[in-house]
């Protein structure tokens, strides 16, 4: 299976698996065009490479492997489609395909390059969540400041937005997005790197979100909760 293959069936078996639970071969058939023995083929040759658990008649489910790189390529897709609005003006009904084209072969400097450009956006313009980058840094501005070099390095632990956490799941800070000046904003507010963070609620329709840090209670701008990234601590409490 060529890679760019590989990757378009990793991508939607994340979209269905972060909606169902779990990606059955009907579902990923339609999501990425194909007959279902197609999809049956892909999903043997993706679980003996160790990308995903797949059950005949049941579906399949990404390992850690399959989500890691699913995820990387779901944020080259999410930082192409901004660049292809905001820089080249390409109307909004035509990003997805052009993005779906391009994201198979962005490079890992030009990806960073690209995020840099466009000052590390949270959303892409259909309002989906931009994943962290993989380098071990504390923050964005290891990258925006001009004159200093990405890290090559990649963090080994998982991140996930603490806008995806389960209520009353916890999570520690370890990755912020954004510039100085949004790692300052959230530092008034007690949300700092290293700081045990605890998701009470959040409202649907991208509505204001509730976090517990330090025995205090903060209700907070789901736009500015999208630029913080934690590291889970495992099962939510009762």
């Amino acid at each position: 299976m060529a890679s760019e293959q590989l990757e378009e069936y990793l991508e939607s078996i994340l979209d269905i698996e972060e909606k169902h639970g779990i990606a059955r071969t009907s579902a990923i058939a339609k999501c990425v065009k194909v007959a279902p023995a197609s999809v049956t083929e892909a999903l043997q040759v993706l679980s003996d490479k160790g990308f995903v658990k797949y059950e005949p008649y049941k579906g399949a489910t990404l390992t850690e492997q399959g989500r890691e790189m699913a995820r990387k390529v779901k944020r080259r897709h999410r930082l192409l489609e901004v660049f292809l609005t905001d820089v080249l003006h390409i109307t909004r009904e035509n990003v997805h395909d052009e993005a779906c084209k391009m994201e198979h072969t962005l490079s890992d400097e030009t990806e960073c390059a690209l995020c840099k450009l466009l000052n590390a956006p949270a959303r892409c313009p259909h309002g989906s969540l931009i994943e962290a980058c993989d380098r071990k840094v504390e923050s964005c501005s290891a990258c925006l400041d001009e004159g200093q070099a990405p890290p090559a390095s990649a963090r080994k632990e998982p991140l996930l937005p603490v806008t995806t956490l389960a209520p009353g799941q916890k999570g520690t800070i370890a990755f912020i997005r954004g510039d100085t000046g949004v790692v300052q904003r959230l530092t008034d507010l007690g949300l700092t790197l290293k700081t045990e963070v605890q998701l009470v609620r959040k409202a649907p329709l991208l509505g204001p979100v509730e976090i517990a840090v330090r025995k205090t209670r903060l209700a907070i701008d789901h736009a500015i909760a999208d630029h913080i990234f934690v590291t889970p601590c495992g099962e939510k409490s009762k």
